[in-house]
């Protein structure tokens, strides 16, 4: 019970946050197209990452608009601890700096790495067929969420971790 309270608690505290961060900052993204993929991602019950990506809807987010979303599920964001000043970094980590559709994404042969939002980072693609596929060591469990603009979003199983060298 406690859990859950200091859960909503911080739903709601992002919820605020997000509202006034986003009323008095320019936005480098096509509002359209933003709002439209957080409207898909909550369609979908992807409330966490939404939340996160509004955040950051009005600071700083990447100039790139044609971007795929890599989104763990509400479960997985509440048992991390992203911090308000990582948002922009964990967003970018769970990122791809292309628009691609999961068909798109099934052209790639095992092996392939695929550069994350933050260019230092790598992700590589495990392809075993459309219900085995994996983005480092997450499975992509929910293909095409985003399908209302420019950018597009995959719902994962875990929050995508990276080798020391990727």
């Amino acid at each position: 019970m406690a859990l859950l309270g200091c859960c909503l608690f911080l739903i709601l505290f992002l919820l605020v946050l997000a509202e006034s961060q986003s009323q008095t900052f320019n936005h480098p993204f096509n509002r359209t197209d933003i709002q439209a993929a957080i409207g898909d991602m909550r369609a979908k019950s992807y409330y966490g990452f939404a939340m996160l990506l509004q955040m950051l809807n009005g600071t700083s987010q990447p100039n790139n608009r044609d971007l795929t979303f890599l989104m763990p599920d509400d479960k997985e964001l509440s048992a991390s601890s992203i911090s308000i000043d990582e948002v922009e970094e964990f967003l970018l980590k769970h990122a791809i700096p292309m628009p691609l559709y999961f068909n798109d994404l099934s052209h790639f042969p095992t092996g392939t790495l695929v550069p994350s939002g933050n260019r230092t980072q790598m992700i590589r693609i495990h392809n075993r067929a459309r219900g085995d596929f994996f983005v480092n060591n997450a499975q992509i469990v929910s293909a095409n969420v985003c399908l209302s603009s420019v950018i597009k979003c995959h719902g994962v199983d875990a929050i995508i971790e990276y080798d020391h060298g990727n």
